[in-house]
């Protein structure tokens, strides 16, 4: 079931989320960012990087850099696992 921001939960931790859109991994860095009282400008000015990339990564925008995706999240605490999927539940 998915959460009001539309990830789905995964495992036991809270915050732990399946991806699988920008816009799910947008929604998961903006649910992190506000989980640790920070603003948009924070994040820029503590990830070295543009304020405008933080507003896009947080709306879902598929074209941003991975290299700083990747950056910003391990500001954040977060980290990106690529597994295989589970099978669906008949």
């Amino acid at each position: 079931m998915a959460t009001s921001d539309g990830a789905i939960p995964i495992g036991n931790e809270p915050g732990d989320a399946v991806v699988r859109s920008s816009v799910d991994l947008g929604a998961a860095v903006r649910q992190q960012r506000k989980r640790l009282s920070l603003n948009q400008l924070d994040i820029a000015g503590l990830g070295n990087t543009g304020n405008r990339f933080i507003v896009d990564l947080e709306k879902g925008k598929p074209t941003v850099q991975l290299q700083k995706v990747l950056d910003v999240l391990d500001l954040l605490g977060l980290e990106l696992v690529v597994r295989r999927k589970t099978p669906p539940a008949l």
